[in-house]
């Protein structure tokens, strides 16, 4: 296989990304993927493109514009809305790439960013399939979750950063992605700082921040309602014992999907990047991918069943 440097126009910048190609062949499906809050694509998204390319198909892995190596200022600034319009982009350009089959477009995207795969997958009915690993489905869940004396404390710090924005001010006010339990920070569960910041790998220049007024938009922001929209095959891969994305919602959400299938792993939202749990995830991803988008087509009565892991 071969990993290559690129980069892609997405409204007023650029998103810096890894293409991934495997050895021989053509007209191959390519598989669009991107991280959850705040984080890069060198935290573990490496990891799984590399088995997938394994199998065959074409990787693009991307940076969400204002991180890593994409464009954008202010740095650290997490925007729904840009976001979402980096995941379009994202397609687009995948689909023009030479040796990619434009109509086998498959989406992967992992925490905040399994969000942003369903979102996706709704708006764009010629997406072929969906991966949404451990996704952020439900603000209101999320935020249930969280110490009730931490959310307003949060709260006080993004209407800061939200005010002194309206007022000019170019840099914006911060907090930590995760911290430690009872701190004030987007993710504080007993897991998160350890488990977010071992997906860092060494020597990686990694900022552990945000910028606080996404916070505002957090809690309303509700992605899993849009399930019952996306008409292609989509697999949800859940968390049992998600401090995160709490599994009970996005399992709710789910069954709304008309072709999702659901698997659930005894692990919380940061175990299934590392050790048995991401093996177990990333072999049914795999397999996923067999039964609804195989590299190289095969007759119809050659294809494995596709219910036998239907919720």
């Amino acid at each position: 296989m071969t990993r290559t440097d690129v980069a892609f126009r997405s409204g007023d910048g650029t998103c810096g990304a890894w293409l991934y190609e495997p050895d021989g062949g053509a007209s191959r499906p390519v598989i669009v993927m991107a991280h959850g809050l705040g984080a890069v694509k060198e935290m573990r998204l490496d990891a799984y493109a590399e088995r997938f390319v394994r199998e065959g198909y074409a990787c693009l892995v991307f940076d969400y514009r204002h991180f890593g190596a994409s464009s954008g200022e202010p740095r650290q600034l997490l925007d729904v809305d840009r976001q979402l319009v980096d995941w379009a982009s994202a397609v687009a350009y995948a689909r023009s790439l030479d040796g990619v089959d434009p109509q086998r477009v498959v989406l992967w995207g992992t925490s905040f960013g399994g969000g942003h795969v369903i979102l996706t997958s709704a708006r764009d009915p010629q997406i072929a399939a969906a991966i949404a690993q451990c996704p952020f489905t439900d603000g209101i869940a999320s935020s249930l979750a969280i110490p009730p004396w931490t959310s307003p404390r949060v709260t006080a710090v993004a209407l800061a950063d939200a005010m002194t924005a309206a007022f000019g001010r170019r840099d914006p006010i911060t907090l930590p992605t995760a911290g430690k339990p009872g701190s004030v920070a987007l993710m504080s569960s007993s897991d998160a700082l350890d488990g977010f910041l071992g997906l860092v790998p060494p020597g990686l220049k990694f900022r552990n921040r945000v910028a606080a007024r996404v916070a505002l938009r957090i809690v309303r922001h509700r992605p899993g309602r849009a399930a019952g929209d996306v008409q292609c095959p989509i697999l949800f891969a859940l968390c049992e014992t998600d401090t995160v994305a709490p599994a009970r919602a996005s399992k709710r959400h789910a069954r709304k999907a008309p072709q999702g299938e659901i698997r659930l792993y005894p692990a919380g939202h940061f175990e299934i990047y590392v050790g048995e749990d991401f093996e177990r995830a990333v072999a049914d991803q795999i397999a996923f991918l067999a039964r609804h988008v195989p590299v190289a087509a095969r007759p119809i009565s050659e294809m494995p069943d596709p219910t036998r892991h239907r919720h």
